[in-house]
């Protein structure tokens, strides 16, 4: 059978925006979209194009010019691209950030504002689309809330469809003493959306309608993490029965049975992200699985490492398999290419992007090669180049 190429387009967009599982991907050439804080000197979304076969990366330079794009997500249609603009000097402290939507040049990789608008609170460090990409979900961090906003057929962004404050504190007083919102993306069957929130120790359920965007508190509402935790973000497993989550503040993660008819967690299990013996202060910051789910990589910024553990598929626990420093300070975010043979992971504080090579079955990471001319990355996506 003869696939078009719209329809394999289709199939391998790949953003990472959200639960870091990756689909098979037999495209050989991509752009790559950096997000950064533009408060020293970024201009804003950076460019690059990649050949995963050759481990080919080429700097296009900057992309568009917009406020602190720290969280990039794609459309499915691999058309567009949004970006939470989480501070801007030009909006006055305690009012509400902004969301950007952009369409993308397929020819030369540039990306043209369609327009942005409310993220609907304050300090959206995390967006992600539904599936059939007609909803942008925003965490916003500093006011502890999160929104839904629905995409039209022409990319931009449009109404709210709801808006959810959360509620609430835990026990580390300088970083719970109120609600943090930091994750929210929906569930393999587009049914559910889950956001996990720092300041409350709980990954909070919803209801999700993909016809009309809206949220509803699902029954359980939330399952709680070990006080003090502080969930930051969270994956499914490739069968989407497990999830996991990182605690930013004590440096674990936490394994939780997923029930997907009723959106239930159960927890399972918790380990360190740390080895043995590690004295100093250190925050996780990303997590994500391979596409096989084999493995799960979380990042330690502190440690300045990416830790990988083995999964038992069986009962979704997970084994410490090693520890790799990457390179750099605080790597604020990775993410794996589509074809799994790469990890680009961000660190943010020395302004380098590190490419690491993944030995297939046993994900070893060796360093192939280093980007230093990326002011404060923190985010990377991938976009099959439409030839």
């Amino acid at each position: 059978m003869k696939i078009s190429r719209r329809t394999l387009l289709l199939a391998l967009i790949v953003s990472a925006a959200g639960w870091g599982v990756l689909a098979q991907a037999p495209a050989d050439d991509y752009f790559v979209y950096l997000g950064t804080y533009t408060a020293h000197g970024a201009k804003g979304i950076y460019a690059y194009r990649f050949q995963p076969s050759t481990g080919k990366l080429t700097t296009m330079g900057a992309a568009a010019a917009t406020p602190s794009p720290s969280f990039l997500a794609v459309h499915p249609n691999g058309r567009f691209l949004y970006a939470a603009n989480e501070s801007d000097p030009a909006i006055p402290r305690g009012k509400d950030n902004m969301v950007s939507a952009f369409a993308i040049d397929q020819a030369t990789g540039k990306l043209t504002l369609l327009n942005s608008v409310s993220a609907h609170g304050v300090g959206p460090c995390h967006i992600s689309l539904d599936k059939t990409g007609n909803t942008l979900l925003v965490a916003n961090y500093d006011s502890g809330s999160v929104a839904s906003v629905r995409i039209g057929a022409d990319g931009k962004l449009g109404d709210v469809a709801s808006v959810d404050q959360h509620h609430g504190k835990s026990v580390v007083q300088d970083r719970q003493a109120g609600p943090h919102a930091h994750f929210i993306g929906v569930s393999p069957d587009n049914h559910f959306a889950l956001s996990a929130d720092l300041g409350l120790d709980q990954v909070l359920v919803y209801k999700f309608d993909p016809a009309s965007g809206r949220l509803t508190a699902n029954a359980p509402p939330f399952a709680a993490l070990k006080p003090g935790a502080g969930p930051r973000h969270l994956t499914f497993s490739p069968a989407g029965n497990f999830v996991y989550v990182n605690g930013e503040l004590d440096s674990t993660v936490t394994t939780f049975a997923y029930d997907a008819k009723a959106g239930s967690l159960k927890a399972l299990q918790s380990v360190s992200t740390l080895p043995e013996g590690f004295k100093g202060t250190n925050s996780t910051a990303e997590i994500q699985t391979d596409r096989e789910g084999k493995f799960l990589f979380v990042s330690n910024r502190g440690h300045n490492s990416i830790v990988v553990f083995s999964i038992d598929k069986a009962s979704g626990t997970l084994k410490a398999a090693r520890t790799v420093p990457t390179g750099g300070k605080t790597p604020r975010f990775f993410t794996l290419d589509p074809s799994g043979k790469f990890l680009f992971a961000g660190n943010q504080d020395s302004n380098t992007v590190t490419v690491f090579r993944v030995e297939a079955g046993t994900a070893k990471l060796t360093v192939a090669q280093t980007l230093n001319d990326v002011p404060e990355a923190v985010s990377i996506v991938f976009v099959p180049v439409k030839h």
